[in-house]
Formats: structure tokens, C-alpha cells, sequence
């Protein structure tokens, strides 16, 4: 492997300074029989969220180093002394660390309203799950750092038998069609987006066109995928406009890889320069939407959102030629993105981090696990969970716990009884590590209403 160099590690997005020299020699030593793909992806990933790596054994000092220095005490904005009420939903299986995020959210000068949601876990800034309206402010970490990142089902007018018949022309399929994580393909497919005044006219955008560019079309690792399965519809509905029975369909979710980390690792550190609060709410800094910054940023998390959906259509458009169909319906919703919506007559900037538009009659796409079935859904606008809902089932353990509690052979035998061809994926995905979606649902029956179900038979998930 050829060595790695100062100015790897800043393209991996670290700042000059002390922790490039201690990232070199974590590389140096834990890193000896690694591919040059793989160190780097763990860069990307320290540097990108160095809070989530503040524990770790291995990168705990290097993320220190990467996290802006506390504020004097005298400089910082006061939080108000008692949360704001807000809804809870499923809140016997929402642990307390996200809790307490919520409440520390909800303790902000400039928060309105908020609602947490019953897939809710602990995340940076506010938890996955968490809902949060404010006043002409925008908070990046409210947003996340995978801005955009969204769902896309395409339902086609084929029987769910081929599921069966034709599954290894589906595997290949996938591998032919899909690329995940550090993968791209040779040859991406050109789109309108690339024509967007942003990566004109707004300098850190401009600067990341060209890998924006290279990964189009592609998804990310972690809990990214894309599937093929079938939908169930019991009864038609308007809104769908699909008849009652079974179809064959692709699931995909990911979002706006490395343009949208980027974006929102560059605006966070803005953020947390401008708008000075407690540690305790330091990830949760705000721009102003009249400021210089504030616009940029909204104009760049449009643009990564706009980003995110191009890389679903291509991925589908892919798969649509080879399965040789249009399809009948497509259903595409979006998480880790802010709105400006009314409450209550009034505007708001309402941050979804993890969580599913819910607005009345609005349609989404609510998944499971690999082998647990993901839910069509549409909203029935409950003002009290800010027209939200889930964005899945929500982990229920860490990626380090689910490694560490569960075996290579006990994966396989689960999904071989649920009948699931998985490619990828990693023991840190597997359905052990995530709730129960049905239980989730019935948690918030209030605020959406199942039109249907999607069953995932072939997954395909980034290499482990």
C-alpha cells in the first residue's frame, strides 16, 4: 500500500493541524494490514463526526483534536431553564440519553415546538428521531450530516414470482447496478443537477463538484441499500394509485454522500464559531437564515437533498432497463432535512433528523429491518408530532454492541428463515440491532395510516 501523506488526510476533510500528525500515527499503528480504501473511509468517517469517536480507543485522541475548542464561559448564549413540552411517541422503548437530548433541544432561546418519534435513539445534535421547529433559524446538526438522505420504492407491473424464478439474474443485477461506500462507477451517469447555479456560485459547493460528480448514482455504507421485494397492496387508494395485489418492486435508501458530509461538516463549525452555548448544546448551534452563512447553507442542503434524489433515480432508472419496465408508481420521501412549514398559522423551520414528513395525505416510505418489511404509508397531518413520523424501526443497540452480541452464523441462519438473499451488509446492520417495526408502528398509528407493505427478498448492502 502506498504510505499515506498530510495532504490524504486533507482531502479526507481534516483541518491543518495537530491532529493530522496523531491521525498518521493511529495509521501507522492500527492500521499495518489495511487497504489504502479502507483507511481511508475510516478517516472520512473520524472527521466527518468527530464526536461520535470521542470514546474510541483507537481515534478518541485525534477526534478531540478535531472538536472546536470550548467557548469561555462568559460568551455563551443561556439555554431557558425548562424544556418546552413536546410529544413523546413509543416512549417505553426511546432510551433516556435521547431523551435528554430532546429536552436540551427543547431548551434552546429559539425552539417552538418539538416532537420525538417512536424509533427514536441517541445521534449528535438531535437525536435520530427527533423533530424540532424553530424561528428563522437553522441548525445543521438538526439537519445531520447525511442531508437528504431518503427512501425510493419503484413498483412495477410484474409478478413477485420472478422473486424466485429469476433470482440470480436479480443478484447480478444489483452487483451490476449498484455501488456502495468507496465504489463508484467507472463511467456515472451525467444529470441536470451538475448545472445548479450552487456549484457555481457558492465556494465550498463549487469545491466539492467533482466527487459529487464521481459518486452520483451511488449509495453510501452503514444502513444504506438497496432491495428487491414485493409489495403488497390489501385495498386501493387515491393517493397510490395502485389496484389491490402483489408486485414486484426496488426499495433503495441513501442519501447525499460525500457532498452533503461536506456541506454539513462545514457549516457546523460555522455554526459553533458564531453561536456560542453550553457544552451541553454546543452540536446544536444555529445560523441565522438572514445571515450570509444561514443562506448558503439553506441553498446547499436544498442542493445536497436535490443530490440525494438524483442518485435514487439513477440507481432505479438502472435497474428499470434491465428489468425492462416503467415502473407503475414511485414513492420517494426524505429525512435529515429542514422545512419551512406552517404551525399553528405561523412560520417555522422544521428540522426532520431522522423523520418521515407525515403531513396530511402525504405519501412515505417507512422501512424495517433486512429481512422485516417496510410500510407505505400516508399522513394524517397530527400538528402535536409536528406532521411527522418514524423514519424506520431505530436501532436498539450500537454498531459496536450488534458486532460484538451477535455471530457471522447466526445472521445467516435468520435470514435463511426469512428467506432473504443478503449481498453485504455487516453483523453492525443486522435486524438483531434494530427494534421491532411492527411494534413501532403500532405506536404511531395516530399519525400515518398503511397502504400497503414491502417485503425485501434480495438485499444489497456495502461490503464487509
Amino acid at each position: 500500500m502506498k504510505r499515506l501523506r498530510g495532504k490524504d488526510l486533507l482531502k479526507s476533510g481534516f483541518d491543518q493541524g495537530p491532529a493530522v500528525g496523531l491521525a498518521l500515527e493511529v495509521v501507522k499503528k492500527h492500521y499495518k494490514y489495511s487497504t489504502r480504501e479502507e483507511i481511508l473511509e475510516a478517516l472520512e468517517g473520524v472527521a466527518a463526526e468527530p464526536e461520535a469517536y470521542t470514546d474510541d480507543e483507537v481515534w478518541g485522541k485525534v477526534a478531540e483534536k478535531l472538536i472546536p475548542d470550548t467557548t469561555p464561559e462568559k460568551k455563551v448564549i443561556p439555554l431557558i431553564p425548562n424544556p418546552l413540552d413536546y410529544r413523546v411517541y413509543g416512549s417505553e422503548h426511546i432510551d433516556d440519553s435521547a431523551r435528554e437530548q430532546m429536552d436540551t433541544a427543547m431548551r434552546l432561546p429559539v425552539a417552538r415546538a418539538g416532537a420525538l418519534m417512536p424509533d427514536a435513539h441517541h445521534g449528535y445534535g438531535l437525536p435520530i428521531g427527533g423533530v424540532l421547529a424553530t424561528e428563522n433559524v437553522i441548525i445543521p446538526y438538526g439537519v445531520g450530516m447525511d442531508i437528504g438522505c431518503r427512501m425510493c420504492l419503484s413498483v412495477y407491473n410484474m409478478p413477485a414470482e420472478i422473486l424466485d424464478r429469476d433470482t440470480a439474474k436479480l443478484k447480478q443485477a444489483l452487483g451490476d447496478h449498484t455501488r456502495f461506500g468507496f465504489d463508484s462507477f467507472e463511467r456515472p451517469m451525467d444529470d441536470p443537477i451538475f448545472s445548479r447555479l450552487e456549484f457555481r456560485e457558492i465556494k465550498k459547493v463549487k469545491e466539492l463538484r467533482g466527487k459529487a460528480r464521481s459518486q452520483i448514482g451511488s449509495s453510501g455504507s452503514g444502513n444504506h441499500f438497496v432491495e428487491f421485494g414485493w409489495v403488497d397492496i390489501p385495498k386501493q387508494d387515491t393517493h397510490l394509485g395502485l389496484l389491490p395485489g402483489r408486485y414486484l418492486a426496488v426499495l433503495s435508501h441513501s442519501g447525499s454522500r460525500g457532498l452533503g458530509a461536506n456541506i454539513a461538516q462545514h457549516y457546523t463549525k460555522i455554526a459553533r464559531e458564531q453561536c456560542l452555548l453550553p457544552k451541553e448544546a454546543q452540536h446544536l448551534a444555529w445560523l441565522d437564515l438572514d445571515s450570509e452563512a444561514g443562506q448558503e447553507y439553506w441553498l446547499a442542503m436544498n442542493l445536497a437533498g436535490d443530490y440525494a434524489s438524483a442518485c435514487h433515480n439513477h440507481i432505479h432508472q438502472r435497474l428499470g432497463k434491465f428489468l425492462g419496465e416503467q415502473p407503475m408508481a414511485v414513492v420517494e420521501n426524505h429525512h435529515n432535512f429542514a422545512w419551512k412549514e406552517q404551525i399553528d398559522g405561523k412560520e417555522f423551520i422544521v428540522h426532520r433528523k431522522g423523520a418521515t414528513p407525515a403531513g396530511k395525505n402525504v405519501l412515505g416510505i417507512i422501512p424495517g429491518s433486512m429481512t422485516a418489511p417496510a410500510f407505505i404509508v400516508k399522513g394524517k397531518g397530527r400538528e402535536d408530532a409536528i406532521f411527522s413520523a418514524s423514519h424506520g424501526a431505530g436501532r436498539q443497540m450500537s454498531r459496536r454492541k450488534a458486532k460484538s452480541s451477535f455471530t457471522r452464523s447466526e445472521l445467516k441462519k435468520h435470514l435463511a428463515k426469512a428467506g432473504v438473499e443478503l449481498l453485504g451488509g455487516g453483523l453492525d446492520e443486522s435486524p438483531f440491532a434494530y427494534k421491532d417495526i411492527h411494534q413501532v408502528m403500532r405506536h404511531q398509528e395516530d399519525l400515518v395510516d398503511v397502504l400497503g407493505t414491502f417485503q425485501p427478498k434480495i438485499v444489497r448492502m456495502d461490503k464487509q
